[in-house]
């Protein structure tokens, strides 16, 4: 009889219990939340990139009181290449060193007048030709930003910069013979065109300007980036009547690209 009390317990006790689990709602399976990605900038990168030059380069000849100044806008396309490495200091700081090459398609032109003098019944007047090209330049910068977000630099820049500036010229004299009590022309004006002077010189100076840097991978990045850049001035044809100091400043605005060598972000675990 007690066994079999027993027994009845132990079922009504079962019955009882897969009844409340089965009033119990489904288990509900919740997925893990996805891992952040922390880029990481520290590490050696490389890329290209391409934009437009103002450039400006101001030629100064002879010796006061006969000195002429004559100024010219050398614009044009450039092209290149970077490479550099970086030093994620925090989540926040960002230094690095950058060394790039550029060609460009910057040139100038212009003639400008050099004056006029009258001697007795005869009148001169002058004038030059000249023509200033910029084919080529490279920088060798320090940078130093701030990550707005972990994909988003900010960064200054600046430091040495080397170029080759090419300056020519060529000077035209007119010389005309007036009537000394009328002041009318007689005659047709004479003529002479001098001598054409040209000479390259691979010139040092400094750059310094701003940019922008985005990440869109762990391993890739888009920049936008101003640069100024001044190579000083210059005496071209030293030694010789043409003889004449060359000034050479620029203004650049590039976009490019990075990829960086470096093995995969740092993820977060939860």
């Amino acid at each position: 009889m007690t066994r079999t009390l027993i027994a009845g317990a132990a079922l009504a006790s079962f019955v009882a219990s897969s009844a409340f689990a089965a009033d119990l709602p489904a288990r509900v399976y919740t997925k893990a939340p996805p891992a952040a990605v922390v880029y990481g900038w520290t590490g050696f990168y490389a890329g290209l990139n391409g934009g437009y030059s103002w450039g400006r380069s101001r030629a100064t000849v002879g010796a006061a009181p006969l000195l002429v100044t004559t100024g010219q806008n050398v614009n044009g396309g450039l092209g290149g290449g970077q490479i550099g490495y970086n030093w994620q200091l925090d989540q926040r700081w960002l230094v690095g060193l950058e060394a790039d090459i550029q060609g460009t398609g910057e040139r100038g032109r212009a003639t400008d007048p050099l004056g006029s003098l009258r001697i007795g019944s005869i009148g001169i007047t002058g004038s030059a030709n000249s023509s200033t090209d910029f084919p080529w330049f490279a920088t060798f910068r320090g940078r130093a930003g701030i990550l707005a977000d972990p994909s988003l630099l900010l960064y200054a820049t600046g430091g040495l910069a080397v170029g080759e500036v090419k300056f020519g010229t060529q000077a035209t004299l007119t010389a005309q013979l007036f009537d000394g009590n009328s002041n009318a022309t007689i005659g047709a004006p004479v003529t002479v065109v001098g001598p054409a002077f040209s000479e390259s010189q691979t010139r040092v100076g400094w750059t310094a300007g701003a940019g922008i840097e985005k990440k869109f991978n762990p391993n890739w990045s888009a920049k936008l980036e101003y640069l100024y850049l001044d190579l000083g001035s210059k005496t071209y044809f030293g030694g010789t009547a043409a003889q004449t100091d060359v000034s050479f400043h620029d203004h650049i605005v590039r976009a490019g690209f990075n990829y960086q060598f470096t093995a995969a972000p740092v993820v977060a675990r939860y």
